[in-house]
């Protein structure tokens, strides 16, 4: 019995009532904003997970890398370092390098020996290395971008579609109140409070995905920051090693 009350008690009170006075419109706009609610929060986390495991490959990585005594060590050894998009700009990097300096990217036994006797590379070839690496860091930008628009449009847009559907939900109640000539607040109150819920999902399907989007982007922003950083480093060490600078030759590997 005292089940049946509460269910009864839930039933006529709060968001229930108001969504079980709400017009059709105003259902169909709050189960849209419940579906872009789960595609916003799949998002967020699909998010928040690629960048742990970004940041803590690419720690593993750059520790791995600045220990390193040659810069083509982890690419000769064919180690990987997968989601890290530090190890993914070095990999580009190493290709476009192991390419200019002996016609192939290709490693096998002999690797270690032909880059021994390997020329430098010139300054125009050591350019396009640059390239390689910058084209990559923004590859890897837009990667870490990518869906990141669908929390934009949660923010933006939830709030005008629940305010849509509010509006909507009060014309139809006023409506309905003028064909029936009553304007008594017992009338009223089903078909505004069933109006009003609309915006409350729009709200709350706005705010997580603002915080969320705010979080990401400032993250984000900070992640490319240091993939350019070590884009620089990355091509600073190949300038030490193998560009052309007309000075006797060192070792090289």
């Amino acid at each position: 019995m005292l089940m049946t009350g509460g269910v009864n008690f839930f039933a006529d009170v709060g968001i229930v009532y108001a969504f079980e006075h709400s017009n059709i419109a105003g259902k169909f706009v709050i189960v849209f904003l419940l579906m872009g609610s789960i595609f916003s929060w799949s998002v967020m986390f699909t998010k928040v997970f690629m960048i742990r495991k970004a940041r803590s490959e690419t720690l593993r990585f750059l520790r791995r890398f600045r220990t390193a005594r040659k810069p083509l060590a982890i690419y000769q050894n064919r180690e990987a370092y997968p989601g890290s998009p530090a190890y993914a700009v070095y990999l580009a990097g190493c290709r476009e390098l192991t390419f200019h300096l002996l016609g192939t990217t290709e490693i096998d036994d002999t690797f270690s020996s032909r880059l021994a006797e390997a020329e430098r590379i010139t300054p125009v070839a050591m350019n396009a290395v640059r390239s390689a690496l910058e084209r990559e860091v923004g590859e890897q930008a837009l990667k870490m971008e990518d869906r990141m628009t669908v929390l934009a449009t949660a923010v933006s847009g939830a709030p005008f579609l629940g305010l849509l559907g509010t509006v909507w939900g009060v014309m139809d109640t006023f409506s309905a109140i003028a064909a029936e000539h009553s304007a008594s607040l017992t009338t009223m109150a089903p078909g505004v409070s069933g109006a009003l819920i609309t915006t409350v999902t729009g709200l709350l399907v706005a705010i997580p995905a603002m915080f969320g989007y705010n979080f990401l982007v400032v993250t984000i922003r900070a992640l490319v920051v240091e993939l350019d950083n070590f884009a620089g480093e990355l091509a600073a060490a190949f300038d030490h090693r193998y560009l052309d600078t007309g000075k006797p030759r060192a070792e090289v590997g």
